[in-house]
């Protein structure tokens, strides 16, 4: 994978070639941010749990839900895999009461 990344990059001659590929480094960012923000709401809800927290792991919970549905709504990951997570986090959050 490493001499994929040294590969050399053509150059796009069409003017909207290269305003599609500017506009992709701003949408790659963002949509990196997002999956980013996706990933440390879904990890602070987890370590709430693993702390046996249940109070603080609800509320981060409602929070994540929403981040969740976003990332989903936008694209970036399916809606099956947005609902996995809801559920798994759901089911987890129910078992510390358990």
């Amino acid at each position: 994978m490493a001499s994929s990344s040294k590969a050399k990059k053509k150059t796009v001659r069409l003017a909207s070639g290269r305003k599609r590929a500017r506009q992709d480094v701003k949408l790659n960012a963002a949509n990196s941010a997002l999956r980013s923000q996706f990933r440390t709401v879904v990890k602070n809800v987890q370590k709430a749990i693993v702390a046996g927290d249940k109070s603080k792991a609800a509320d981060l919970f409602k929070h994540a839900q929403c981040v969740i549905d976003s990332v989903a709504d936008k694209g970036i990951f399916h809606k099956n895999k947005a609902a996995r997570h809801k559920s798994r986090l759901s089911a987890k959050i129910k078992a510390l009461a358990a």
